[in-house]
């Protein structure tokens, strides 16, 4: 039994964890059902400006139970409305809908960031080595094969690549703390994604690296000399 101001109830089952404030909301501390027949609200009249929300389960499709429902309500006050009809889906996804929209715009300003970096990446190493020329060309007039430049080139031109790319994975962990209060559903750490993003990064610094390297070194020793 359990003890209210003005009579005692009965306890007849317990239901789990009810969120009345969305989805992405912390569960209710405490919520109870009650049979509207016990509510304190005696005229029908008052019922209908009272507010009510019906739950249906179904098998089938739930919209084909849409005229069957109506029909039962209206059987029982033909003047009650039945108005804002949705499907369990459809609440959901109502709930989500801000917090899904701002994590799309957060997504699309996530893509042009990694497609900004991917192009600074390969534009500051393409410079890097392409100020090089000279001395690449002195290294291999002097007998350094092409292996040799791109060995060099690559070890020195990754260096600072996977220093940034070690601070952005621990700023991402760092951030990733703060984003988990806007996502549903998901977790805020996915190895998948920090691994695709790593690999891309530096697949990018190492073709930024590895091209300018070999068409440099394949210049002719005389007209790398002469490059400023």
């Amino acid at each position: 039994m359990t003890f209210f101001p003005d009579k005692v109830r009965e306890i007849v089952g317990i239901v789990g964890d009810v969120k009345l404030e969305g989805m992405d909301a912390a569960a209710s501390s405490a919520t109870v059902y009650l049979p509207t027949s016990q509510l304190s609200t005696p005229s029908l009249g008052e019922w209908r400006s009272f507010p009510m929300q019906l739950v249906v389960r179904t098998q089938s499709q739930p919209t084909r139970l849409v005229s069957a429902v109506t029909a039962a309500i209206h059987s029982i006050d033909s003047d009650q409305p039945v108005t804002d009809i949705m499907t369990m889906d459809n609440l959901v996804g109502n709930s989500l809908s801000q917090r899904r929209f701002s994590m799309l715009l957060l997504a699309a300003f996530a893509v042009l960031a990694l497609l900004l970096a991917a192009v600074g990446i390969y534009s500051v190493l393409a410079f890097a080595v392409r100020r090089r020329v000279r001395e690449i060309g002195i290294r291999v007039a002097l007998g350094a094969e092409v292996k040799d430049i791109l060995r060099l080139v690559i070890t020195e031109g990754m260096k600072p690549a996977l220093i940034g790319l070690l601070l952005g994975v621990a700023g991402a962990l760092a951030l990733g703390r703060v984003l988990a209060s806007f996502i549903y559903g998901i977790a805020a750490y996915d190895p998948l994604t920090f691994a695709a993003v790593a690999i891309l990064l530096v697949v990018v610094a190492l073709l930024a690296s590895i091209i300018p390297a070999y068409r440099a070194a394949r210049i002719e020793p005389t007209r790398a000399l002469r490059e400023e």
